[in-house]
């Protein structure tokens, strides 16, 4: 076929490597490699491609800005040269395609593990590779890595269905398709949901059962069943083995996910949303998805949620208790100029969590009478947000344009080690590496341009709900998810306590209607509008 892809004539010129003894080294352990071929004609195609100026260029981009993806070079350098033939498109289709439509009853898990382990290794391999040649742009490769993730998930769905058929738990409505009716329903959340996952992200899952279907155990079974089916599907994405793994899976934003089991019924599900449902969850729920298991079962659940996510018609204390998300989710009010190194480009000032949420609050308050505005990705959003008149059209092109560049910095910060970072290097040195890693000449080029963006979010983000109260001092009070948000403990600490994490977990508990006086809605709102300045004054006493 020839050395004719869109890898041997990038659309951008890629990185310049911004280590030069990390780009020696793999290019050695390249040639070692191709040394090493079983076919010799293979070798020498890949030492002609690598050879040519794109080629070698996409090479020491690879080899001198990122240790993770010249470990899968050197390991794929087969997969590479396919890709450098035939285009990332053709390489990529092959590899999710194979484990969406591959139907093997008799794989025991531990060959299932190593499958999805390998396929995601080269995965990695093809977005990393084509984002970085120009090949992708920054939507095909979000849409890739999210595809791959919802094949790989309903590759462990249906092998954990299938084993439970053979030992009698269930019946199977259809063996071919183990997931129809059985009830399993798997909500993609998150960027998941969203289609949007980063480069090495985490996967947000929600697990529920449906008693009600044919397939499923009775219900009695069914509250011990699913709990250990759920267990085992993070076991089977999550673990590390020889090869690696697949996704760091999280179900923690299941309802109150300190006491509930790690899959609940639809009915308790439903029941809790109903009664102690929290706005921050209703935006979460904004991107759920069913992505494996019963479709149909998720999205008839889905559907019952439709009055709790979107509601008609919003009372004053309802918007003040969406308004008081936007000052959870960054406390800050204006503030100095914010320091490059170090800085959380996820949740710090003009992050990309003040973007989602931006659009977020905007949906809640609109979505309920115009459908439209029920997007999950977050730049359709706010799309639809401008089209319907509900924001600028200047401010949504605005902010779509920092999200793509916020999005990018996040995916290449991953690119280097397979890590899931969002906080800039803390040193100037490692600021200067990263700037050579997304194009830029040095790290002062990239951090102009970095704060401008910033500062872009942080100005548009300040300006929703102008007039919300917020600390009077600069800080973090998230009490949204499962888990403990370090910068929210860090204000914790300044406030005086001793056990930030303690009050972080009792706070969450408040919210979730563990006290019999925040078990109505209305005492929630109440209580998300008074928890800062609370906070504040138990901050003060002798012992907080």
């Amino acid at each position: 076929m020839g050395l004719l892809s869109d890898f041997s004539r990038p659309a951008a010129a890629p990185p310049q490597p911004a280590d030069a003894r990390l780009q020696d080294l793999g290019f050695t352990a390249w040639e070692t490699a191709l040394a090493e071929a079983a076919d010799p004609s293979d070798a020498a195609r890949a030492r002609a491609w690598a050879a040519s100026e794109p080629g070698r260029a996409l090479l020491a981009a690879a080899f001198g800005n990122s240790p993770f993806l010249s470990r899968l070079v050197v390991a794929e350098w087969p997969l590479l040269l396919r890709c450098a033939e035939q285009g990332p498109d053709a390489i990529f289709e092959e590899i999710a395609g194979a484990i969406e439509q591959r139907t093997d009853p008799d794989e025991d898990q531990a060959a299932l593990m190593r499958r999805l382990r390998i396929a995601k290794r080269r995965t990695a391999l093809v977005a990393g590779i084509a984002e970085l040649a120009g090949s992708w742009s920054l939507e095909q490769q979000m849409a890739a890595l999210s595809r791959f993730a919802e094949a790989a998930i309903g590759a462990a769905v249906r092998h954990l269905l299938r084993a439970a058929a053979r030992r009698g738990t269930l019946r199977l409505a259809d063996p071919d398709d183990p997931e129809r009716d059985s009830g399993l329903i798997v909500l993609g959340m998150g960027k998941l949901g969203g289609g949007e996952l980063n480069y090495s992200s985490d996967i947000d899952l929600i697990l529920l059962f449906d008693s009600a279907q044919n397939a499923s155990p009775p219900p009695a079974d069914a509250q011990a069943f699913f709990p250990r089916l759920a267990r085992d599907l993070v076991r089977i994405l999550d673990e590390r083995t020889g090869d690696g793994y697949v996704f760091r899976t999280d179900l923690r934003l299941r309802p109150d996910p300190r006491s509930t089991p790690l899959a609940l019924s639809t009915a308790a599900a439903l029941s809790y949303y109903e009664s102690v449902g929290q706005n921050w969850e209703r935006a979460a729920l904004i991107k759920a998805r069913p992505v494996a298991g019963d479709r149909a079962a998720g999205a008839r659940f889905l559907g019952e949620l439709q009055p709790f996510i979107w509601r008609k018609n919003l009372d004053f204390a309802a918007i003040a208790d969406i308004h008081s998300i936007k000052r959870q989710i960054q406390a800050y009010k204006g503030g100095g100029r914010i320091a490059v190194e170090g800085h959380d480009i996820k949740t710090g000032r003009g992050g990309i969590r003040e973007i989602e949420f931006f659009a977020q609050t905007q949906q809640l308050i609109w979505g309920g009478r115009l459908r439209a505005l029920r997007a999950a990705p977050t730049c359709t959003a706010l799309q639809r947000l401008a089209a319907t008149g509900r924001i600028d059209p200047a401010t949504a092109e605005t902010l779509i344009a920092d999200y793509r560049f916020l999005r990018r910095v996040e995916h290449r910060l991953q690119m280097v080690d397979d890590a899931q970072v969002h906080r800039l290097p803390a040193d100037r040195d490692g600021i200067g590496r990263l700037a050579i890693f997304l194009g830029y000449a040095n790290a002062d080029a990239f951090a102009a341009e970095l704060c401008n963006h910033l500062a872009s979010v942080e100005r548009h983000y300040a300006e929703l709900f102008e007039e919300a109260p917020s600390l009077a001092q600069p800080g973090n009070l998230v009490f949204t998810g499962a888990e403990d948000d370090p910068d929210t403990l860090q204000t914790l600490a300044r406030l005086g306590f001793a056990e930030p994490p303690r009050v972080a977990e009792m706070v969450r508990g408040w919210h979730h209607g563990h006290m019999r006086a925040t078990r109505s809605q209305r005492a929630r709102e109440i209580l998300t509008e008074l928890v800062p300045e609370l906070l504040r004054t138990f901050g003060a006493t002798a012992n907080p």
